[in-house]
């Protein structure tokens, strides 16, 4: 079987599963600047259109009409013209899921596991590219580009020239004082949103890491978890984001994310010298215990998974580990999540047999790369990813 079957469920998988495919698994790829530690960068602009009500103030037949305007304009786009258009009340749940846990749409988009999608809610999404689109969220529109490593100049370019395009061809609400109105007051103004997923073992070991989030608190940004705004910091993965939208240009508020972010990074690697200096055999017992576990396990829980994964992440970028691949560790992440492992095994999982099928396909990657590693042909092709 191959790494794509292993992910998608191979012939299993339903005909919607397969139209998603290994949609926006791009940012997977291990060729931003510093993946090693960041593991995606995202932009996002919140935008409304002249006279509808904001998605949360709207009837079902507003929310629709904003869909239909959306959808009449996409195919003038040079960005999003060759976008696949899913609107949420067409998917199955599991798909649902699916563009959720590959952080593309939010959970108030794709609505409850067990109930409907809000009307009107959809996301367009190019097969290659990192442009996205979310309909009908809390706001109309939420452009966003999602990169892999550190890259907010290109992913701001891409977003900014995707508004550029939207805003030539829909009204969207804008005051002369204000800026870009938006339902949430905090978004108001540039509309702006500029994230890091960044991976900090180093000053979570060496307990640095309260005083470097108090720090980025004092220059106006602010952390979350893996999924963002209300999601826990799982895996020594912290999500670190601009605050404020108002009073500031978009290439303002991404040049401080990027000066802050540039300064955390050097904090974490000193951390991690001071841990290969200090305490090297404590470090070393804790990567090969965390391998060890991963290789072996029958049963993973998320979370847990998530955290031993942190352990060998930092290994590699140590260089104690020779395998696996850091783009495996990334798309475990994803496709060992709940709606994946259930598109894999082609039915509903409890949380039992979930954890199950998690071990399985970890210790099935890392048995791949260890493959590839003992492979003279394989290792060189190995080092570049």
């Amino acid at each position: 079987m191959s790494r794509g079957d292993a992910v998608n469920g191979g012939d299993g998988a339903s005909s919607r599963g397969r139209s998603i495919g290994d949609r926006g698994t791009a940012w997977l790829r291990t060729t931003g600047e510093d993946h090693e530690i960041v593991l995606s960068t995202r932009v996002r602009l919140a935008r409304n259109l002249q006279g509808f009500p904001f998605s949360l103030r709207g009837a079902r037949e507003d929310r629709e009409r904003v869909l239909e305007r959306v959808r009449e304009v996409l195919p003038s786009t040079r960005l999003l013209a060759e976008a696949t258009l899913w609107e949420m009340s067409e998917l199955d749940p599991i798909d649902r899921r699916l563009l959720h846990e590959r952080h593309l749409v939010s959970r108030e988009l794709i609505g409850p596991d067990d109930g409907p999608a809000p009307a009107g809610s959809a996301l367009a999404l190019n097969a290659e590219g990192p442009c996205g689109l979310m309909i009908n969220e809390e706001d109309h529109l939420r452009l966003h580009t999602l990169c892999n490593g550190m890259d907010l100049e290109a992913a701001w370019k891409h977003v900014d020239a995707l508004d550029e395009e939207l805003g030539g061809m829909l009204p969207f609400a804008f005051h002369h004082e204000f800026g870009f109105l938006t339902c949430c007051p905090t978004n108001v103004g540039t509309g702006l949103r500029a994230s890091v997923l960044i991976h900090l073992p180093g000053l979570v070991l060496t307990k640095e890491i309260n005083k470097v989030l108090q720090g980025i608190a004092q220059v106006g940004l602010t952390y979350r978890g893996l999924y963002g705004e209300g999601s826990e910091v799982v895996g020594n993965f912290f999500q670190i984001s601009n605050q404020t939208t108002l009073g500031k240009s978009e290439d303002d508020l991404v040049d401080h994310l990027r000066e802050i972010v540039g300064q955390v990074i050097e904090y974490e690697k000193r951390a991690r010298a001071v841990l290969l200096r200090e305490a090297p055999s404590v470090l070393e017992d804790k990567v090969w215990r965390a391998y060890g576990i991963l290789r072996h396990a029958r049963s993973l829980a998320f979370d847990e998974m998530m955290n031993l994964l942190s352990g060998v992440r930092l290994g590699l970028t140590l260089k104690l580990l020779r395998t696996p691949r850091v783009r495996t560790l990334n798309e475990i992440m994803i496709f060992a999540q709940s709606a994946h492992l259930e598109r894999r095994a082609g039915r509903t999982l409890d949380e039992g047999d979930a954890d199950v099928f998690r071990a399985a396909l970890v210790r099935e990657l890392f048995f791949t790369d260890e493959e590839s590693a003992a492979s003279p042909s394989e290792s060189r092709h190995d080092a570049a990813d």
